[in-house]
């Protein structure tokens, strides 16, 4: 294993030094060994590791390429955790989901675009007292997508989309269980965007918060 993580070590090197950007193909196996000092089959256990966590990608019969390295693409592997410690640990998800709202919020206040504004005040529009639970979650997931990304910053962005979607069972949980839940959100949403659109930084953090947290002091109760 201190082998293939050297191999490791070194493919990323030469990702951050820029002699392989996104895109690029990798040197063919012989000459990339040699180029790195490594054996063949270390390189070729490395290349795997990577290719799992979508750094690059091997082709067949064609050869292996660094990818995008986007963060949504990157953090696919925090997704795949997520998802095996959903049940246990949901509670913890929305406590760490109501730290990074609280943050994109309050980025999206500074930056977020005329344009980016009004288009959270349609999707809002665009549900009624008489939407189902789903309907409102589904509308969660979007408002919250969009302020994440109206904030500018795609790793803060592509985090919050993973931990939205995996934390929507317990959202739908609570708003058929829980009295006056549709009408509360749809509230807290209103609040949230007024804070937005009055540029208020800390407002638009401290809804953010309450807006999450909330969910948090049911699930407690509830489990």
């Amino acid at each position: 294993m201190a082998v293939t993580d050297e191999a490791i070590e070194k493919i990323k090197a030469m990702i951050l030094s820029g002699r392989l950007k996104p895109g690029d193909r990798l040197p063919k196996e012989p000459d990339l060994a040699a180029q790195l000092g490594l054996s063949r089959n270390s390189l070729r256990e490395a290349v795997k590791a990577l290719s799992l966590l979508n750094v690059l990608d091997v082709r067949q019969g064609d050869g292996t390429y660094v990818t995008s390295l986007e963060p949504s693409l990157l953090l696919e592997a925090l997704s795949f955790i997520l998802d095996l410690h959903q049940d246990e640990s949901v509670v913890e998800l929305f406590q760490v989901r109501a730290v990074l709202e609280s943050a994109a919020s309050g980025m999206a206040a500074q930056w977020a675009t005329d344009e980016q504004l009004a288009e959270m005040a349609e999707l809002l529009d665009g549900l009624g007292t008489d939407s189902t639970v789903e309907e409102l979650v589904a509308n969660d997931l979007e408002f919250h997508r969009l302020i994440a990304r109206a904030g500018g910053n795609a790793v803060l962005a592509s985090l919050l989309d993973s931990l939205a979607h995996r934390t929507a069972r317990a959202r739908i949980w609570r708003g058929v269980t829980q009295a006056q839940a549709v009408e509360r959100t749809m509230a807290e949403h209103r609040g949230l965007l007024d804070a937005l659109a009055a540029r208020d930084v800390e407002t638009a953090k401290a809804r953010a918060t309450v807006h999450v947290s909330g969910v948090v002091e049911w699930l407690r109760k509830a489990l």
